[in-house]
Parts: structure tokens; C-alpha cells; sequence
């Protein structure tokens, strides 16, 4: 059996709103294993991000217990919260967050560099990603000479620059065309088979499911299997 790398036990999640005390998450439990995709479906106010946010190591339940590779997060100092997120998640977002007055390949080498990464390993690092993406020829390029899908295939390179152990996606396709997409998902998921990664991906993009080996979706505050 696969080694269990994120486990969310019974979280729950409230927020003050002018209405009152909102659940988001009312007791959700999740197990990733490594190697393993799963999606995250529903529509937005479900509580998908919320969850992301939890397994992202982002912010703290406020009851429950979040485990990464078997280590308990709660009650952990910021700095340990902080090396854990360096050095074991990889994050993607729908928009892609790069830093403008860098060129793509040190934006992908940055994460690297910061982690005591030689600057020659890093950008030899970055320069294999960025041909990964179809995009060898445009590592000089600052983020505003790059189109938007190419911006995001970028920050996807950036996230998955620490060989991390569990990618965390909310809607990392999002601003992608139907053939980008797809070569993408092809490298979330060869990383994610041949580096031993988890993979949870939060998506409304329907035609990205059948790449992944569960979907799950939100059901008053509690994962549940999805059914098409």
C-alpha cells in the first residue's frame, strides 16, 4: 500500500458573516497516498478553497487534525509551518502570481535558491521544467512579454520546482486552452506517478475527472464521493 501522505481527520471549519456563525467544514476527513490524484469538485461557496487552505497548511482547523506524511500540523510554530510548506507542498493557483520584474526561469529557480539550492542547479532545475512545459525557448522572458496561458505554465513549473510531496491546485487550468490543459495534466500526473506525489486539485473544468483516480466533492461540510 501506497505511504499515506496528507490525512485530514474530522476538520472543521466556521466563519463569522453578517448572518451568523457560517460551517464551512463539519468534521471533512481526507487520506492522499502518494502517487494518488484526486479531484476536488463543486460549485464555488462549497468550501472547496477552505479545504485547500487546511490541507495546504495555510490556516488551522479549528478542530480536527491535519497530518503531513504522519506528522501532526497543529500547534506547530510558524516556522515549522513555514519549512513544511517550503519544502513539501507545491502550490498552483488559478492566477499565477509571478514576480514581474523576474524572467520565467528565476522565477522557477527562486523556490530552489531559497531552499540552499546552488544557483546553477536551480536554473538548470527551472530550464528542464520550463522544456517540460513547452516553453525551453522562453525562460529569459519577464511575465509581461508571456501570454497568460504561459505565465501559468510557469507558476505550475514554480510549484512543482522542490520535488514536493503534495501539490495542492485550485484551478490551476483555469486560464489554460482545451490543448494546453491537457499537456499539463499530463506532467501533474507523470510527476505525480513517478516522483510519488500527491496531487488534489480543485477544479469546475468537468473534462479534467477522467484523468483522476477519485474525485470528490462537498457534501454539507463532509467529503463524499462524486458521482457523474
Amino acid at each position: 500500500m501506497a505511504d499515506v501522505v496528507l490525512q485530514l481527520r474530522e476538520v472543521t471549519r466556521t466563519y463569522a458573516s453578517s448572518a451568523g456563525e457560517l460551517e464551512v467544514l463539519r468534521g471533512a476527513d481526507l487520506t492522499l497516498r502518494a502517487g494518488e490524484l484526486v479531484g476536488l469538485v463543486g460549485p464555488s461557496g462549497s468550501g472547496k478553497s477552505t479545504l485547500l487552505h487546511l490541507a495546504g497548511l495555510l490556516e488551522p482547523p479549528q478542530s480536527g487534525d491535519v497530518l503531513l506524511e504522519g506528522t501532526a500540523c497543529g500547534g506547530l510554530p510558524d516556522k515549522a509551518l513555514t519549512k513544511l510548506r517550503r519544502h513539501k507542498l507545491g502550490f498552483i493557483y488559478q492566477f499565477h502570481h509571478l514576480l514581474a520584474e523576474f524572467s520565467a526561469e528565476d522565477n522557477i529557480a527562486m523556490p530552489l535558491m531559497i531552499a540552499g539550492v546552488s544557483r546553477a542547479k536551480a536554473r538548470a532545475k527551472a530550464d528542464a521544467l520550463l522544456a517540460e512545459m513547452g516553453l525551453a525557448d522562453r525562460g529569459h522572458h519577464q511575465p509581461g512579454q508571456l501570454s497568460g496561458g504561459e505565465q501559468q505554465r510557469v507558476a505550475i513549473a514554480r510549484a512543482l520546482a522542490n520535488d514536493p510531496r503534495l501539490v495542492i491546485a485550485d484551478e490551476p487550468t483555469g486560464n489554460l486552452d482545451p490543448a494546453t490543459t491537457e499537456r499539463v495534466f499530463a506532467t501533474l500526473i507523470k510527476m505525480a506517478r513517478s516522483e510519488g506525489a500527491a496531487v488534489l486539485v480543485a477544479t469546475h473544468n468537468m473534462s479534467l475527472i477522467r484523468h483522476m483516480d477519485r474525485v470528490l466533492t462537498l457534501e454539507d461540510g463532509k467529503l463524499v464521493d462524486y458521482v457523474t
